[in-house]
């Protein structure tokens, strides 16, 4: 199918202008993912917030009930029982020196990087590496823990982290076109449950502003936001 049949395809079945109930939207969207591949799903949702101040900075993590349909790839830097420990886990890789190399030349083939605090002297080196990549652990995600295999376990299972971008703008993956429609349903408002309760201090006027809902290669779809409870 050409990207003119697909165009068309989506004009013809997605209002631009108008915003759609919730499970209206995500089956527009399964409708419209016609690639030849699984489409990823996501959402954008403008907060209103000010990210330039630290009371109105949104950040934290979601675990979302059906998982986003990706094999996430978990190292876990550790040593001894705590490296036994994300082994036992199910980590994708354990280690210490060997590794924190390996990201130095380069290696960056994963999607969550786990820690303990008392490593964090070293990792923290780190950050010129990791952080432009969204892979340094920090606390507030819950990837510098003593509790490595609950960790592990839940970034398996479907844990992403939430922020905002500097648009004060939260982009977040909730699934494949593949999923059941009520499974992708479910997967937006488990986030948006989570978002709502890490309203910020800071925030005024509005917080819930705007949700579009799009497929990799699909149109973005509005989902009207008093249909979701906010």
């Amino acid at each position: 199918m050409s990207q003119t049949k697909n165009q068309k395809l989506y004009l013809s079945k997605v209002d631009r202008t108008k915003e759609y109930e919730l499970n209206v939207g995500v089956g527009l969207l399964k409708e419209c993912a016609v690639a030849k591949f699984d489409e990823t799903v996501e959402v954008s949702i403008n907060l209103g917030v000010n990210p330039k101040y630290a009371d109105q900075m949104v950040r934290g993590t979601v675990t979302l009930p059906h998982g986003t349909g990706k094999k996430v790839r978990v190292l876990v830097l550790a040593k001894g029982p705590k490296a036994e420990e994300a082994t036992e886990a199910g980590a994708d890789y354990v280690g210490f020196e060997d590794y924190l190399q390996k990201l130095k030349d380069g290696w960056i083939d994963v999607d969550v990087i786990i820690t303990t605090p008392d490593n964090m002297g070293e990792v923290g080196k780190m950050g010129r590496i990791l952080g432009p990549r969204g892979l340094m652990p920090n606390p507030k995600t819950g990837t510098v823990t003593m509790d490595v295999a609950k960790a592990v376990n839940e970034s398996k299972a479907g844990k992403i982290e939430l922020r905002t971008d500097k648009f004060g703008i939260v982009h977040s993956v909730v699934g494949k076109a593949s999923f059941e429609q009520s499974a992708l349903a479910e997967n937006i408002t488990v986030l948006i449950n989570r978002l709502i309760a890490m309203k910020p201090s800071g925030a005024k006027g509005t917080y819930f502003q705007k949700l579009v809902l799009s497929s990799t290669m699909g149109p973005g779809i509005r989902i009207d936001k008093a249909t979701l409870g906010v």
